[in-house]
This record gives C-alpha cells, structure tokens and sequence, in this order.
C-alpha cells in the first residue's frame, strides 16, 4: 500500500467506526496488487475491487483518474471518497483531484482533519504552507489526506483472519464501461 493511501484507508476505517456505513477499497493495477487489496481488508476495510486489464497499461494521471472514477460510478452510491495526498512513484498528487474532476464533485486537498459530518456537509482542516484553512464542502466528495490526519493502525488477528478469506472482486476495462479512447496509453495525454 502506498504510505498515503496508508492514512487514507486509516481515515475511511475511523470514518465507519463513528458514524456506521462501508468502506470499499479500490485500486488499479496488476494481478499481484490484490495484496494490498487483502492487506486493506486486514485493516478494516469491508470489501476491495481490483480493476486490472491489460488496456490500462501506460496509464499517466488522467487516464488512472478516468478508470478508477469509471470504476466508482460501476460500485454507485457514495458518500465520501478518500485518497492519500499523492503516490509514492509519480508523487504528482494528480489521481485525487482528476477523480474528482471525473465524477464532478467537490474536492479538498491536503487535508489534515475531519472535524465534522453533518447535515450532508462536511468541514475540514486543509493544511497549507502557512497553518490551515477551516473548509466545508457538501457530500458526495473527494478529500486527499495528509500523514497528519492520523496514525495507521496495525492489522488485528480478526483483521488478517478476514483478510485470508477475503474475495477481492477482479473488474476490467469492459466491466466498469470505460470509454476506450480514454484508458491506458490512449487516454494518455503525456508520454514517459
């Protein structure tokens, strides 16, 4: 698991455990990434999907935010979706917001604390340069975390016990109905 996405699955899980609902993890990759998908599940998240297809291959940032936003319009109704600030790779902090972008709801970067959820709101401390902003944004949204916004825990042996039996769910280019134009190097706007 990317280190941010670390905080962001932490969040989701603290998220659940005060106010009720579900967590789903996605992520796109290879067939070996289910086991970061398992490792989620060990940590408190209620189901995974892996979206993997030999279509996504070259993938820059917009393309990835396309497939993984065509993937959470196939999983419906949401209300809250949480990335980690940036990858560990391409350390760009482009998938979050292209995401965002993608499904065409709100966005806050660089968040730091969830203060509250209430009334189909949520406010937010948004870390800057200079301390924070206070920002409040209606739900469905999108908030990328900062390593401030908490510490991950470890797996419990309930968690990797969950984990081990866990079906990771496997969806393609053709399951989430992505555009063909828009995946893998084709969708690529920039070349590495």
């Amino acid at each position: 698991i990317n280190p941010f996405d670390a905080y962001a699955i932490e969040e989701g899980v603290r998220l659940k455990e005060r106010f009720g609902g579900k967590v789903t993890v996605v992520t796109m990759g290879p067939p070996q990434a289910e086991n970061a998908l398992k490792e989620a599940i060990s940590l408190g998240c209620d189901e995974a999907i892996l979206v993997s297809d030999r279509k996504f291959a070259g993938s820059d940032t917009w393309a990835t935010s396309y497939t993984l936003s065509s993937a959470i319009r196939r999983i419906g109704a949401f209300d809250i979706i949480i990335c980690g600030k940036q990858a560990s790779d391409g350390d760009t902090a482009q998938v979050g917001p292209g995401i965002s972008t993608h499904l065409d709801i709100p966005q806050v970067t660089y968040v730091k604390k969830i203060e509250e959820i209430s009334n189909n709101k949520a406010k937010v401390e948004r870390m800057t340069e200079e301390g924070y902003d206070i920002v409040e944004t209606p739900i469905p949204c999108l908030f990328t975390v900062v390593k401030e916004i908490n510490t991950p825990r470890l797996p419990s042996l309930k968690g990797l016990m969950r984990a081990k039996s866990a079906k990771i769910a496997k969806w393609t280019a053709e399951d989430i109905k992505g555009d063909p134009k828009s995946l893998g190097l084709d969708g690529s706007p920039t070349r590495v």
